[in-house]
C-alpha cells in the first residue's frame, strides 16, 4: 500500500470522536496523536522483545508480518527473544503502525511511529535504530552502507 493512500475505514488524523456525544471535533493538545511522549506502549511478556502495533482496518497485516520476519532474521535469539504483532481495530488506533522495543529494566523505546515519521519504516533505518539499542557497534552488513 503506498504511503499516499488512505484507509477508507479510518478517520482523518486531525479529527476525533467524542465518546459522550459522538460528535467529531479537532484534536486537542491533550490528545495529540503526533506527540510520542503521550503514546502508551503495550506490555511485553519477555525482554528483549519487539511489538509491532498496526491498524487492522488499514489491512497492514502483511506489512507487519514482513517487518517482523526481517527483524527475526537480523536479530536472532538471544538478541531479540520475541516479536509480537498486535492488530488494533479502534477509533483511536486508526492508521497506526508503531514499532516498540522492550529492554530489561528500561522504559519501552518507541522505535517507529508511522504518523510521526510521515510513513512506514525503511527496514535499513528500523534495523539500525534497534541495533543501536541492543547491540551497539554490531555490523548490519549492507544495511550499514
Amino acid at each position: 500500500m503506498a504511503e499516499a493512500e488512505t484507509c477508507v475505514d479510518c478517520k482523518p488524523e486531525n479529527q476525533s470522536v467524542s465518546p459522550t456525544s459522538g460528535a467529531t471535533s479537532a484534536t486537542t493538545q491533550e490528545h495529540n496523536h503526533l506527540d510520542p511522549s503521550t503514546f502508551v506502549p503495550p506490555s511485553p511478556s519477555i525482554t528483549p522483545s519487539i511489538t509491532i502495533e498496526f491498524c487492522d482496518r488499514c489491512r497492514w497485516l502483511h506489512r507487519a508480518t514482513w517487518t517482523s520476519t526481517e527483524l527475526c532474521l537480523t536479530f536472532p535469539t538471544p538478541a531479540i527473544k520475541a516479536i509480537t504483532i498486535m492488530p488494533l481495530n479502534a477509533e483511536d488506533t486508526a492508521g497506526r503502525f508503531r514499532v516498540w522495543l522492550f529492554l530489561d529494566g528500561k522504559h519501552p523505546v518507541l522505535v517507529w511511529d508511522r504518523k510521526v515519521e510521515g510513513g512506514f519504516p525503511e527496514l535499513k533505518v528500523l534495523k539500525q535504530r534497534i541495533r543501536d539499542h541492543i547491540q551497539p557497534g554490531k555490523s548490519l552488513g549492507h544495511s550499514d552502507k
